[in-house]
């Protein structure tokens, strides 16, 4: 085959990606030719043009030392488009990697289907979406990087089921070609719309990066979804392999009710409402490692009430999410639907890789607006409660500030439960609870004292299992504060993972079945 003139757009993105040295492709060469004249003399052009037999490039390389299989897209070989050649290539690259147990990263510049080949060649998208489900539900990681142009049936497959996805700046990025849309339509398709700088505010991708800064994301991904320890476990942050936490004897809710230093429910509340009470935010920043964020469901929501990343704290890896608190702000923005639904991608994505889940309570309430009522909300914070309780992967819920109604439940159910000294978790802001008992909201703290919402009642109805102190309040030494729980962070995720996982599940399901009754199975009086 002849060298082509300028090297292909995959193969430059492959070099940029892995480590000198490490590439190795996986394709066996395309022998075979179309029959149609005029199609074999395109496919005869582009092998010319580009020095490449398909439009697919497939093989492995070592990313910052990572073994990696990598897919890459050539939009230089007939507009990147996949027949059933390219298809077959792309399964079996797929099929290797599963069976080789490597993550996976996609990088697609495609127009979508070969139209010379019609058909046959749009049911490719069918065995290349199968393959990459196998590959996810081996709890293997994939990551998708969307590249110029990418559209048609290749966003509509392997372009759109990564964990991660990133894209190029100002790629276009569509299901339907602008070209194709004006032909079928008289109009162009509106601009600004399938431009990969949209897409991530819309919650469609995760990231929008230049290929330069390609191997340093997806390595910083992958050191979180691969799941391996970062540390030997032991020391401060570490616990022994085997051991286990115990879930919350009474002697030890009796040590730490002890342990209170006399705040009120009102002043714990007044605390928790500081603007510069730090939030998940600052955890991330203060006390997590390899922080990947994550934006929106992946299915074109996303909502400022919800944080959603990738992190470490000590050595173990986790999914990150839970209620946004902006510096300056007396709280984060109400959660809705979105935010909900985002927060479900991320228990998928714990479930789907076996990672352990964090999830970290600090919402004043959930979303009251009639966008909120039709999105779903109701339905959304029930599908929350029922995707945790349930969920096979190690959860452990923090309560770090505010916890009002069905916006902080929807986070709770956890095989291990932290709150802060002055967090606390109420069925509706107090404000609201008084005015349903009273007609008024002044007597917010009375009811709120009384309903049992402080950490140290929390504690002692066994619905927390730890409180984390603030000296005197986590807002005037966040820097302090937040060490000493990302150090009980560390310890409590790196314990969850080695649990039995059935065991921990039958523990989960108790814990909440038994939820107000004391340890002989009564009713506990209110």
């Amino acid at each position: 085959m002849t060298e082509p003139s300028r090297r292909p757009a995959a193969l430059q993105l492959i070099e940029a990606a892995v480590d000198a040295g490490s590439w190795r492709r996986w394709d066996e060469p395309v022998t075979g030719l179309p029959v149609a004249e005029d199609y074999r003399a395109d496919v005869e052009k582009a092998q010319l043009r580009t020095g490449l037999d398909e439009s697919v490039v497939t093989g492995e390389g070592r990313i910052r030392g990572r073994r990696v299989a990598l897919i890459v897209g050539e939009f230089g070989f007939l507009g990147g488009s996949i027949g059933v050649a390219a298809g077959t290539r792309l399964v079996t690259a797929v099929e290797r990697a599963t069976r080789e147990q490597l993550p996976l990263l996609a990088s697609p510049a495609s127009g979508g289907t070969r139209m010379q080949e019609g058909t046959i060649a749009f049911l490719q998208m069918v065995k290349v979406a199968a393959a990459i489900t196998d590959h996810k539900a081996a709890q293997l990681p994939y990551l998708v990087y969307l590249r110029h142009p990418t559209t048609g049936g290749v966003l509509a497959s392997w372009g759109s089921l990564g964990h991660v996805t990133a894209a190029e700046p100002g790629a276009l990025i569509g299901f339907l070609g602008p070209r194709v849309h004006e032909a079928l339509y008289g109009e162009p398709f509106p601009a600004g719309v399938q431009v990969a700088e949209n897409l991530l505010a819309n919650g469609l991708v995760d990231a929008v990066l230049p290929a330069g800064q390609l191997a340093e994301a997806a390595a910083r991904a992958l050191d979180v979804l691969c799941g391996e320890a970062g540390d030997e476990l032991g020391g401060e942050t570490g616990i022994e392999r085997g051991s286990r936490v115990d879930s919350g004897g009474a002697a030890a809710r009796s040590a730490a009710v002890d342990g209170v230093d006399g705040v009120s429910t009102a002043e714990s509340i007044r605390r928790s409402r500081r603007p510069d009470r730090p939030g998940l935010r600052a955890l991330l920043a203060g006390a997590g490692r390899e922080v990947t964020p994550l934006s929106g469901t992946g299915a074109g929501e996303r909502d400022p009430g919800l944080l959603l990343a990738l992190a470490r704290f000590g050595p173990t890896p986790c999914v990150v999410l839970g209620h946004d608190r902006r510096p300056g702000e007396a709280g984060p923005a109400p959660l809705g639907p979105a935010g909900l639904r985002e927060a479900r991608r991320g228990m998928r994505i714990a479930a789907e890789l076996g990672l352990p889940l964090l999830t970290v309570i600090d919402t004043a309430g959930a979303a009251l607006s009639r966008e909120a009522e039709e999105g779903g909300l109701a339905g959304e914070i029930a599908r929350c409660l029922a995707d945790l309780v349930t969920l096979p992967a190690p959860t452990l819920c923090l309560l770090l500030g505010q916890g009002a109604g069905g916006g902080a439940l929807a986070l709770l159910p956890a095989d291990r439960v932290i709150a802060a000294r002055h967090a606390w978790l109420s069925p509706l802001p107090p404000e609201g609870a008084s005015a349903i008992l009273y007609r008024t909201t002044d007597r917010a703290f009375e009811v709120a004292d009384r309903q049992g919402v402080g950490s140290a009642d929390l504690l002692a109805n066994r619905i927390v299992d730890t409180i984390v102190e603030e000296t005197p309040d986590a807002a005037d030494d966040p820097t302090e504060f937040l060490t000493r729980l990302g150090a009980l962070l560390g310890t409590e995720l790196a314990a969850l993972r080695v649990r039995d996982r059935d065991e921990r599940l039958a523990a989960r399901r108790r814990r909440y079945r038994n939820l107000g009754l004391s340890e002989a199975g009564d009713t506990i009086p209110v």
